[in-house]
């Protein structure tokens, strides 16, 4: 089944139609009274004699429609558009297809679904559960639901530990003892089934691709048992993975000593117990030059294919170092903290506290990076830096992304890699604030 550019599918690059205006009797925080209403890229335009307002889709937490009234909650309040007779369901159509346009950027999703459907969806969340009627959609490494409010979810495929499949019902179980259920889809649920289990298989694919590139001694059941522990970028511990393949872990420290990260590493090791400092690695896309990074998403839009062996070329046109960023997760010696570091890329350590559990942390990390594309500054931007306009993209996914919030929530601040000793200083003194 093909999505149609309305319903959400389309490259957010590609232009849309001039706005079509609707009049209607306003109530709102800003507007009241009768007034002319429309869809932009970015928001809800309404505009009366003397007052004239756009909503940012970013600001919108809900739309819903009775009796011939379309409500938008907002945070700053709610507005209500009613008298818009047999326009109603037209405008309030075109409003939810903007917002999911809107909610997929966010989400960091930019290919064309493999198939779309619409049923019930419901989800499970350490602090947050709900279930209504929304469009669902299935793409090359995820799931997405997409009712018009804050519980529009996407499920990424990397980290799906479990799914349950019943005549009428799917559910996905992450590893962060997420779970997500779709139900009700018609005659769509074996297809869709069939794509989340086609996808699955893919990811895995690509992961034993991955790690076999990075230590090629490996033999099948090391890359197998690797791949299924480091999906897209993700980190584990390096006990566990010291446990399955030795010659891994030299090779990812091989790699470690060519990058600005080799020394704070040894510290690392110095400072806490080395199997239990997690390391990731991912492609290093910003390495890869753009149109390179086209070629491979198909269309320019989707991001970059990871393929083994390519020979990168840097932006400025000399042979990149290396292929991959390597990033890492250390615990405190008490486990009340942690610092996180990307080898090859920005110059400070991320410093969270970890809410007592070390590895749940961890787990809760790997999850919302690969939820933003390791976009890195969106964990460190405050509240209100977030709210600004250029960040409604970050600000959206971190509304939708449990993971996010709860690591957003626990940054403690950076420490700028000035000179070892004095960067290991400040990197213990913000480790003990707040304890």
């Amino acid at each position: 089944m093909e999505l149609s550019p309305a319903a959400g599918g389309g490259s957010p690059a590609r232009e849309n139609p001039p706005a079509i205006e609707y009049s209607a009797l306003v109530v709102s925080p800003i507007v009241n009274g009768d007034a002319r209403v429309s869809v932009s890229g970015s928001g809800l335009m309404v505009s009366a004699l003397f007052e004239t307002v756009e909503i940012p889709f970013s600001e919108i937490n809900s739309i819903g429609t009775a009796d011939y009234t379309i409500t938008a909650d907002t945070d700053s309040g709610k507005y209500s558009l009613s008298r818009m007779g047999n326009h109603c369901r037209a405008f309030h159509d075109s409003l939810c297809d903007a917002y999911n346009r809107a909610v997929l950027r966010s989400l960091f999703i930019v290919d064309k679904p493999i198939i779309t459907a619409k049923g019930d969806f419901a989800f499970s969340e350490e602090h947050t559960g709900a279930s209504s009627t929304a469009a669902i959609h299935v793409y090359s490494n995820s799931a997405a639901a997409l009712p018009p409010d804050l519980f529009a979810r996407r499920v990424p495929l990397c980290f799906v530990t479990g799914m349950e499949k019943e005549d009428f019902k799917v559910t996905l179980r992450l590893d962060t003892n997420e779970s997500y259920s779709f139900a009700k889809l018609g005659y769509d649920t074996s297809p869709f089934a069939d794509a989340v289990e086609k996808q699955i298989r893919k990811l895995r694919e690509e992961s034993l691709a991955a790690v076999r590139d990075i230590d090629n001694t490996l033999t099948t059941v090391q890359c197998s048992q690797l791949a299924k522990l480091m999906p897209r970028g993700a980190a584990a511990p390096l006990g566990l993975l010291s446990g399955i393949a030795p010659t891994f872990i030299s090779a990812l420290e091989e790699k470690i000593a060519g990058t600005r990260a080799a020394e704070p590493y040894k510290v690392y090791k110095e400072l806490s117990e080395p199997s239990d400092i997690w390391l990731g690695f991912r492609i290093n896309e910003s390495d890869r030059p753009k149109e390179e990074n086209e070629r491979n998403s198909g269309d320019g839009s989707g991001p970059a294919l990871f393929i083994p062996g390519l020979q990168l070329q840097s932006q400025s046109g000399g042979a990149a170092t290396d292929p991959y960023l390597i990033w890492m997760i250390i615990p405190s010696p008490d486990g009340l903290s942690a610092a996180v570091e990307f080898a090859q890329a920005g110059s400070a350590t991320f410093v969270f506290r970890t809410g007592g559990d070390f590895p749940v942390f961890a787990r809760k990390l790997n999850r919302a990076l690969e939820a933003i594309g390791f976009k890195r500054e969106v964990i460190r931007l405050s509240d209100d830096e977030l709210r600004k306009p250029e960040n409604a993209d970050y600000y959206m996914a971190a509304k939708r992304t449990a993971a996010l919030q709860f690591v957003r929530s626990n940054f403690t601040g950076r420490v700028i890699h000035s000179g070892v000793d004095s960067w290991k200083r400040k990197l213990v003194e913000l480790w003990d604030e707040k304890k």
